[in-house]
């Protein structure tokens, strides 16, 4: 099907609890939703994943990142979703832990959140499927999948590479 390509980067903080910062998204796409802050790469500028990282994460958070801060754990496509777009989105996890929660963003409000209460929250259908089970599992290491969304809702999920971490510790 035809539909506009989006690249784009999600940002996976933690702070010293090992809780990961969230947004309560306020716009579209996943509006009313928590997923980790992030957004569009600039394509018109050659902006890469890592700079758009960086980029998003000053913009939305405060925080100042560079390309080194960063482990880039996991690389997504999707096609189709939500009828709307094909999307391609590269996850990193920040590296340094957050000290504070960044004020309330014009994306929404911010929280950090265990991971044994992520299921409570609303979240994007294939974040909660699939993408937060495969973050947790390669945490540290590297997977690529691609999610064939389907018009009537279903996804199809394809689990392309998978390198889960080998012991050791998260974001020190």
């Amino acid at each position: 099907m035809a539909l506009p390509h989006a690249i784009a980067t999600l940002i996976y903080g933690f702070n010293s609890r090992d809780e990961v910062l969230l947004l309560h998204r306020r716009r579209p796409p996943n509006a009313g939703l928590w997923s980790p802050p992030g957004g569009k790469l600039k394509t018109e500028i050659g902006e890469s994943p890592y700079a758009c990282a960086c980029r998003e994460a000053l913009e939305e958070t405060g925080i100042e990142l560079r390309p080194v801060d960063l482990h880039l754990t996991g690389l997504v496509s999707e096609s189709g979703y939500q009828g709307n777009a094909h999307w391609l989105m590269f996850l990193f996890e920040v590296r340094p832990r957050f000290r504070s929660l960044p004020p309330p963003h014009g994306e929404g409000e911010f929280a950090f959140v265990a991971r044994a209460d992520l299921d409570a929250l609303p979240l994007p259908d294939t974040d909660r499927e699939r993408l937060w089970p495969l973050f947790w599992e390669h945490r540290g290491g590297f997977f690529s999948a691609h999610c064939r969304c389907e018009p009537g809702g279903g996804h199809h999920w394809c689990v392309e590479e998978s390198r889960p971490a080998r012991g050791g510790c998260h974001g020190d």
